[in-house]
């Protein structure tokens, strides 16, 4: 038995629902003097906040720089792109032992 588009099947509701309430914002920023608009998750964008904050540089200065750096790929791929590798190139051992985070696997006990 076929259903018709009036009578959608649960998971079809729920992913209906699911794009209704997106968690994604949507902000505007200036990449290389024109301005676009980019959506990403509120963790990400927290993300790139701190990454200004730390390399004490503007949004839209950061958001070029990502920008010019990405190869073929959308420009909010290339971010969360960017934010991983930042964070990852950060998270040394050392980094992950003042952070609390408990012993690293490789780390031997002193």
């Amino acid at each position: 038995m076929q259903r018709d588009a009036t009578h959608p099947t649960p998971q079809q509701r729920a992913a209906e629902t699911a794009k209704s309430t997106s968690t994604l914002l949507n902000r505007n920023v200036t990449v290389a003097g024109h301005r676009t608009s980019i959506r990403l998750e509120p963790t990400m964008w927290e993300a790139l906040r701190q990454i200004c904050e730390r390399e004490h540089k503007a949004l839209n200065e950061l958001v070029t720089e990502i920008d010019r750096q990405r190869v073929e790929s959308s420009l909010t791929a290339a971010i969360r792109v960017y934010l991983l590798r930042y964070f990852s190139a950060a998270a040394t051992d050392e980094g992950h032992r003042l952070a609390g985070h408990g012993e690293s696997r490789h780390q031997l006990p002193v």
